[in-house]
Parts: structure tokens; sequence; C-alpha cells
């Protein structure tokens, strides 16, 4: 295996990584940030409320974008299965 096939499979496997968790953490930031104005506007500082709605905007996230997560992950295996035969020498 040369090292050019080393990064780049590597450098493929991030940009995998980075399309399918972009997502989730934009709108948990969002979500973050709207709670966290919330809260100094009212002046209520209870932590549940900041963590629950980000677990229900993750979850609500990954069941929406869930078949495209698992397509991407399943072409991606799929490309990287398909090029094993140049890789081994």
């Amino acid at each position: 295996m040369d090292i050019a096939q080393v990064l780049d499979l590597a450098r493929s496997a991030i940009v995998v990584v980075l399309q399918l968790t972009a997502p989730i953490l934009v709108l948990t930031l969002v979500v973050g940030v709207l709670v966290s104005l919330f809260q100094a506007v009212t002046q209520i500082q209870e932590q549940t409320l900041s963590f629950v709605p980000k677990i229900v905007i993750m979850i609500g996230c990954i069941v929406v974008l869930g078949p495209w997560m698992l397509q991407s992950v399943v072409g991606f295996t799929t490309r990287m299965f398909s090029s094993l035969p140049t890789v081994i020498h």
C-alpha cells in the first residue's frame, strides 16, 4: 500500500465523517444558542433546560437524516472495498 493511497483513504474517511456530523452539530449549536439566549433573557438557570432540547434535536436529526447517513457510510465502504484489488499487490 502506497503512502498516497493511505492519505487518500484517510482524507475520504475524514470527509465522510464531517459530512455526517456537520448537520447534527450545526443544529445542536443553533438550539444551544437559542436556549442560552432564552435563559439569559428570563434569568432561568436550570441545567436541564439546556440539555433536553439539544437531545431532542439530535434524535430528530438522526431520525430524519438517518437514511442519508446510512447511504453515505455504505457508499464509502463499498468504494473502499472495491478499491482493495488495486491496493493489494
